[in-house]
């Protein structure tokens, strides 16, 4: 079955293009300063995008999913993944609650700046505590007349530290654990909020703050949804998320292969190309064979959640298997360059050092295992929330 129609394929090679030209040529300077300059993400929303997903009312393109699936996988190909995060944590995490659960004053304000890339978001939920548990949550939020006061602290928050608002979720009933979480909206220029930068292993173009709340004082027009629905609305989009870290894995592990390919083609040894080589030919035929298995069961789950269907298990096998194999890939990809493959002046050495966030992020491997184990031995069932705004 074909996912992809030929408009799709000229949106690919016109996206391309543009990372090419416009955002290539700038990438080892964010790399090496950790920040992305602020133009680019106006341009990107001048090209629409931010806005593949989202509706014309605010500015989007209202298209399929597969555009996305593009969009993804072309972010991949130009090996930043910190690039590449800052983007669709942008434009899929923050920006998906703000569609969903924002009030139409809220998305008047925030999801049409934010499409055109205007105002950047990042949205927060690991605490320095908490990790994958969600439920265990500490940050606070009280209703004071027509305001909210948040205290406590996030960490690990893509985009945390440069971006514009912050879509974050508090405890508004703490008695209540998991039912007792709320959904705000804050403007980074609120007093009493303030990050600090994180150094990472890799994803080092991006900005990974740990972030403060101390006395933060919202209107109560900020608050996104309904009071106490904050877990359902997390739950909802969840499998959004790890299907796109599903479909960057198989992605940037095919550019893996596709590089090492080649320079195979070009490098000599004892008088022939590598590629002549049966063990180094096998291993490339082992890793292509399991990232073609990745990307096709995650276009047929991507397609399913184009179609509307809610697809928690699927997307959390997509995530953890492609994340794992793209990890192996990659650094039997690495191997294959030998000593060029440790050498920064090509892209293995980055593309494993940020591969390898993929079965942290999002939910660990460990907890992604327990959902499955839970979906398919304790018959356990993930609804969609009924989103009331």
């Amino acid at each position: 079955m074909g996912y992809f129609s030929e408009d799709h394929e000229l949106f690919r090679e016109t996206l391309r293009d543009f990372l090419q030209k416009e955002v290539v040529p700038h990438l080892d300077k964010w790399e090496k300063d950790g920040k992305i300059e602020r133009f680019i993400w106006s341009k990107m929303g001048e090209m629409g995008y931010f806005g593949l997903f989202y509706p014309e009312e605010y500015g989007g393109l209202d298209l399929d999913f597969f555009y996305t699936v593009i969009f993804l996988e072309e972010m991949q190909r130009i090996n930043s993944g910190g690039f590449a995060a800052a983007m669709w944590a942008h434009a899929y995490l923050a920006m998906t609650h703000l569609n969903t659960e924002g009030s139409n004053a809220l998305k008047e304000e925030y999801l049409t700046a934010s499409i055109s890339g205007e105002k950047i978001g990042c949205l927060c939920i690991t605490e320095p505590f908490g990790g994958s548990d969600v439920a265990g949550m500490r940050t606070t939020a009280v209703r004071e007349g027509d305001e909210y006061v948040i205290n406590g602290s996030k960490t690990f928050i893509t985009n945390g530290v440069y971006s514009d608002y912050l879509i974050v979720a508090a405890k508004t009933s703490p008695e209540l654990k998991s039912k007792g979480m709320s959904i705000f909206l804050m403007d980074r220029d609120t007093p009493g909020i303030s990050a600090t930068k994180l150094d990472k292993l890799g994803w080092r173009a991006s900005d990974t703050g740990e972030i403060a709340f101390d006395n933060v004082r919202i209107p109560a027009k900020n608050l996104m949804g309904e009071e106490n629905l904050g877990f359902n609305y997390l739950m909802q989009h969840l499998a959004s998320e790890r299907l796109i870290m599903g479909i960057n894995a198989h992605a940037r592990a095919e550019y893996a292969i596709e590089y090492t390919m080649q320079y195979m083609k070009d490098r000599m040894a004892f008088g022939k190309n590598l590629t002549q080589f049966q063990a180094l030919r096998h291993k490339i035929a082992d890793a292509a064979t399991r990232v073609e298995i990745c990307k096709t069961f995650n276009y047929t789950v991507a397609d399913r959640l184009d179609r509307g269907e809610y697809v928690v298990k699927e997307a959390s096998m997509s995530k953890l298997e492609s994340t794992k194999v793209a990890d192996e890939v990659i650094y039997d990809c690495l191997q294959l360059l030998g000593g060029y493959g440790y050498i920064e002046e090509y892209p293995l050495a980055r593309m494993l050092r940020d591969s390898r966030l993929g079965p942290i992020g999002g939910g660990t491997s460990e907890i992604l295992k327990e959902i499955i184990a839970k979906i398919l031995i304790d018959e356990k069932s993930y609804k969609p929330a009924a989103v009331m705004v």
